[in-house]
């Protein structure tokens, strides 16, 4: 929004100048973006006089000129075919600075004869794009004259960045109320006095589009004389960047940007019949005013006559009524539509106008009937002749409702903003800001003006409050130290999560997401159990009909689809939701992989390594997931209990008594099979919410690292035990021997044959002892490895093999 400080001040009475009123109007909201003093910008230039202008010697187009400056006689070579003696013109001394070249002046010779300054030219200047010759000035102006008075560019330029609620701020009289509010001023009273008409408009206004169009009032004037507005009007539009049009046309716009009321005009005698007000159906168009044509789809605000499509409403009108400069009689329209419908027509048409932006954001409804006698007064003015007529107004449709009425307390402000604000005061900022205030109790009713359509609730009120009073006034209080840090958003279970994916990353598999859907009969072979609760009632594909009661199956497919493109060697990771029921918590949060193919590529370095994946690097994963999520990893129990669609002879679960916190294994083949994918493939499910919570401390740090500084030292055992003992407990036994000295035990063999009688197998233990106090003697590690044997013969059956 572009304004003049003289314009503000036809509504503000005040003595700030520009720089003051823009800081003000910074500090209450209405930011501004740039400000303008053009009588600064302008100020070395002024009038001089030609005394005379003769040949250049070495130029044919080139003439030195003495010119009489308010700083004496001075030489300037001009090479403008309009330079002579006698006239008068606007001189830059050296040192300028020349907006239109971009350039500094300088004394300088042109071709070897002296020149100090410059007679300037137009668009020199950025008046305009003449540059054929030099300004000329009118012999009136005494030399020494500032540029600035002789084109009235005294005055300073503000532009302020609106929000978009501040619609009643798109107009210079928004702005003064503002400043007034806000205490730099007082605004001037504005005279509402109707015109009264004279006769009935024989042109009628009928709205069938209520909804788009809730009022329109209109108003005929005859025999009325359209021409070039004044100059005072035409300055004024120029100042803010538009081009004076005709007086009528005129007229409209500064309404428009004085107000905030968007007007039109229609040529009377080119409005065929009366004026309906509908909606636009689907392929009807016009031409613009413009210069650019436009067919309409169903739904849009259209203005038509007897002949069609005239207009759209709120957006632009059309050629076939426009008014010219020999038009006489005049139709007049001030009309509210719904923002909302100008909105949807003006983005879709791509129309971008003043009117629009108004009108899209909710103008003052209150405000259609004295906008129209605003403009009514200016025609009369300045299109005026002793023939004119005006109509009575033609009202159609009714005044939408916008009262409305918010309580609020006056101790909210204090509450919302952090400032104390008297209760009178703030009573004065919002009567001073066009709001009505009651008192009710301990707090007030207030009902917001008509140009408020966006204040809604309390905290507006507030805001409206605290703005005017000042956010410098806002005292500035220190953050305290207890509250410097504020508390992690983060829950437990998304921090498990984002640790789950950081594990699998660094395991060297893939993040992927895939669809939280599947096939119904693939979801029974992974748990489902065709549950109806899992159906989707309107799935995105008959494929994708069941929420997914496991992460695994779709991850397969995925690593399928890799295999058929070339990328057999593959693994593949996924944290989400896998469904169970409808209820709350019926869903589990689950980080799973997939492996295919081979562990790693071939290389000559380490042909070993080149291994097909099996289920141990799927049980590596898992655990690696449960350590980095903070879960006992190193006490979990192993056992065979994994689901059907894992291999029954190559998987396994790890568990905390009865509470499973994962599976891993081989998938089964038959469950590939029908995936269609080759295997093996092998995966694993951490259920991350099942994780158990670390024990809370008692207050106590954690102790620090205390290193043994006696060596460690290993001891190997192999036990004769049943094949059905799983290894697994063979290791609990070991470290339950003694869980200060031994730290570690690891299976490093398994042997069944030769030597070992049916049903049983052979497994060897790799024992580690960390003396803690002293240096063992032979007596202490003897008198160790019995209880290792005692407690393995105990929790195990196992007996020492000879």
């Amino acid at each position: 929004m572009k304004f003049t400080v003289s314009w503000l001040k036809r509504h503000l009475d005040t003595n700030a100048d520009g720089q003051a009123l823009s800081d003000k109007l910074t500090s209450i909201g209405l930011e501004v973006e740039s400000f303008e003093d053009k009588a600064a910008l302008y100020a070395p230039f002024k009038v001089a006089y030609v005394e005379s202008a003769k040949q250049h010697p070495d130029a044919d187009k080139l003439r030195v000129c003495q010119v009489k400056t308010d700083k004496g006689t001075l030489q300037v070579v001009c090479g403008a075919p309009n330079a002579r003696a006698g006239m008068k013109g606007i001189f830059a001394p050296e040192g300028t600075y020349i907006p239109g070249l971009d350039v500094t002046l300088k004394k300088t010779k042109i071709r070897g004869v002296e020149s100090n300054g410059m007679l300037v030219s137009e668009r020199e200047m950025c008046l305009s794009d003449e540059h054929e010759g030099i300004i000329e000035v009118d012999q009136k102006f005494e030399v020494g004259t500032p540029m600035s008075e002789v084109f009235g560019l005294n005055d300073q330029l503000i532009e302020i960045g609106l929000t978009p609620n501040r619609v009643d701020c798109a107009g210079v009289r928004g702005i003064a109320r503002d400043l007034a509010a806000a205490g730099l001023g007082t605004l001037k009273a504005l005279d509402e006095s109707p015109v009264k008409g004279t006769f009935d408009s024989p042109i009628k206004v009928k709205i069938e589009d209520t909804e788009g169009c809730p009022l329109f009032l209109g108003r005929l004037f005859k025999n009325i004389k359209n021409g070039p507005s004044p100059q005072w009007l035409q300055d004024m539009l120029k100042s803010v960047g538009l081009r004076p049009i005709s007086a009528l046309v005129d007229i409209t716009n500064l309404v428009t940007l004085e107000f905030s009321r968007p007007l039109h005009v229609y040529d009377a005698d080119k409005v065929k019949g009366d004026i309906v007000v509908r909606s636009t159906k689907a392929g009807e168009s016009f031409d613009a005013l413009n210069d650019k044509s436009y067919t309409m789809n169903d739904g849009y605000v259209g203005i038509t006559d007897g002949s069609g499509l005239i207009g759209l409403g709120g957006i632009v009108g059309g050629v076939s009524t426009g008014c010219e400069e020999d038009t006489v009689n005049v139709f007049l329209e001030a009309a509210y539509f719904t923002p909302i419908r100008i909105a949807r027509a003006g983005r879709a048409l791509q129309i971008e106008s003043d009117a629009r932006y108004r009108l899209e954001r909710g103008v003052d409804p209150e405000f259609t009937a004295t906008g129209i006698e605003m403009a009514t007064k200016l025609i009369l003015e300045l299109c005026g002749t002793d023939k004119t007529e005006v109509s009575h107004i033609v009202t159609a449709g009714t005044m939408p409702e916008w009262k409305r009425t918010i309580a609020f307390d006056p101790a909210l402000v204090k509450k919302l903003c952090g400032v104390d604000v008297a209760p009178d005061k703030q009573v004065q900022i919002l009567e001073k800001l066009g709001f009505s205030v009651t008192k009710d109790g301990s707090g007030f009713k207030v009902q917001p003006p008509s140009w408020r359509g966006d204040i809604e609730g309390k905290a507006d009120l507030a805001e409206e409050i605290v703005r005017i009073y000042g956010f410098e006034n806002i005292e500035a209080v220190s953050v305290r130290s207890a509250g410097a840090v504020t508390a992690p958003a983060e829950t437990e279970t998304l921090n498990r999560v984002r640790r789950a994916r950081a594990a699998m990353t660094v395991r060297g598999l893939e993040e992927c997401v895939t669809w939280s859907f599947m096939p119904r009969e693939r979801a029974k072979a992974f748990g489902s159990n065709d549950n109806p609760a899992l159906a989707l009632a309107n799935p995105i594909s008959s494929e994708l009909d069941q929420m997914r009661p496991s992460l695994l199956p779709n991850l397969i497919e995925a690593a399928g689809r890799n295999a058929d493109r070339g990328y057999s060697d593959i693994g593949l990771c996924e944290v989400g939701p896998a469904f169970r029921s409808q209820k709350v918590g019926g869903q589990d949060m689950v980080a799973a992989g997939v492996r295919a193919g081979a562990k790693s590529a071939k290389h000559w370095a380490s042909p070993e390594e080149s291994r097909a994946v099996d289920l141990y690097d799927a049980k590596a994963d898992a655990l690696a997931v449960l350590a980095a999520c903070g879960g006992p990893a190193d006490s979990a129990r192993v056992s065979r209990e994994a689901p059907s669609y894992y291999h029954p002879g190559r998987s396994g679960a790890l568990a905390l008594g009865k509470n499973v916190l994962a599976y891993f294994g081989e998938l089964h083949p038959a469950v590939l099979e029908d995936i269609g994918v080759k295997g093996p493939v092998v995966g694993f499910e951490v259920f991350v919410e099942k994780i158990p919570s670390p024990r809370k401390k008692d207050g106590t740090a954690k102790p620090l690292l205390k290193l043994s500084a006696f060596q460690p030292l290993s001891r190997d055992f192999a036990f004769l035990v049943d094949d059905k003992i799983e290894a697994d407990t063979l290791i609990r036994a070991a470290l339950s021997a003694d869980k200060a000295l031994i730290t570690e035990a690891q299976v490093f063999d398994v042997y069944t044959g030769k030597g070992v009688e049916p049903g049983k197998k052979s497994v060897a233990l790799a024992v580690t002892i960390q003396p803690v106090e002293k240096t063992l003697t032979e007596q202490d590690i003897e008198a160790l490895s019995q209880k290792i044997i005692d407690a393995v013969a105990e929790k195990a059956g196992g007996v020492l093999r000879g």
